[in-house]
């Protein structure tokens, strides 16, 4: 992740020395100020430090979040194709961020984190929801769970859309929440995310037990001391607010949430005790370099960060799909 970072930082329309980089961060750090003497001009320090580092911190932390997320949706559930995206967690959270955006509201309230919250609520709403639509008899069908999914986000997409369609002045901001992107964000909002990531890990971490129990059934974790019902809704309510963190401030990033538990899970296995840290930091890898790769193929365009890695992970979906199918043959 570090040599990532350093490497992503490097990559840009202004070409910057892979060894000036690193020594630029390094000068940054208490105690080698002074052992480090500055031998680079002031604007690539401008550049590192205002510009490209607190977009790839904040690209790591929203790669982290989603991809914690789809672990814990995955693991409550289940189901190896329920991530926030699919899930309709995602789209829920971005009709709140474009409510507040059409009606001039994103700032007022609680000022910057006025967004997140809103979006935490109306993503859960959302995810509520899909349950109800696909519990049937008290259970949860993977079949119908993604069809209510599909439909939940569809909708939630057309509205969206409407009220797209409602302003001039807003549709450039609304738009963005569409197709996800990092661009023009800076440090203040990585100081708003890391507080969802910090929290979100810590509380799904110490249900890696739980979720491990999980996987032989609910029956069989409710007879070895699960609750069963408690680490569904922790889960749920957690997975969510790391989901409407990311959303909130980066917009709909799909798949995230559903390629990298999977990748993660062939590496490490299914122990959700490793499963939760490395899809944590394989997470903020991935949507790291997803977006360099999204500012740097069309530069000086840049691509929005959601098309990229939808780009990636739609293959990876259907390849998820036929999978289930064959397994269910079996």
């Amino acid at each position: 992740m570090l040599a990532s970072m350093v490497v992503s930082i490097s990559l840009g329309s202004a070409q910057l020395p892979l060894s000036q980089v690193w020594l630029i961060l390094l000068h940054q750090l208490p105690g080698l100020s002074d052992v480090i003497p500055v031998s680079w001009p002031e604007s690539f320090e401008q550049i590192v430090m205002k510009i490209r580092f607190p977009r790839v911190i904040l690209a790591v932390l929203v790669g982290a979040c989603l991809s914690l997320a789809g672990a814990g949706f995955q693991g409550v559930l289940r189901n190896p194709l329920a991530d926030p995206y699919t899930m309709g967690v995602a789209s829920g959270s971005a009709v709140g961020a474009a409510f507040l955006i059409l009606f001039g509201l994103h700032i007022s309230f609680l000022g910057q984190w006025t967004i997140p919250v809103v979006a935490f609520l109306t993503g859960f709403v959302s995810l509520w929801i899909v349950l109800r639509l696909a519990n049937t008899q008290g259970k949860l069908q993977t079949e119908t769970l993604l069809l209510s999914g599909v439909v939940v986000q569809a909708f939630l997409g057309s509205l969206v859309s409407f009220m797209v369609s409602l302003s001039d002045k807003a549709v450039n901001e609304i738009v963005f929440w569409l197709m996800g992107s990092l661009s023009f964000r800076g440090w203040d909002f990585t100081y708003v995310l890391l507080p969802y990531l910090l929290v979100g890990l810590i509380v799904l971490i110490s249900y890696a037990r739980a979720l491990n129990l999980f996987a032989l059934g609910e029956r069989q974790a409710a007879h070895l001391g699960v609750s069963v019902d408690r680490t569904k809704l922790v889960v749920l309510i957690v997975s969510t607010l790391l989901t409407a963190g990311a959303v909130s401030i980066a917009g709909i990033v799909g798949f995230v949430g559903l390629v990298v538990p999977h990748l993660v899970r062939m590496l490490v296995g299914p122990d959700y005790r490793l499963l939760l840290p490395m899809a944590t930091i394989c997470g903020g890898i991935y949507v790291l370099w997803a977006d360099t790769v999204a500012r740097m193929l069309l530069s000086p365009t840049e691509i929005p960060l959601g098309v990229v890695t939808a780009f990636l992970g739609a293959p990876f979906f259907a390849y998820l799909l036929k999978q289930n199918k064959r397994l269910g043959r079996r």
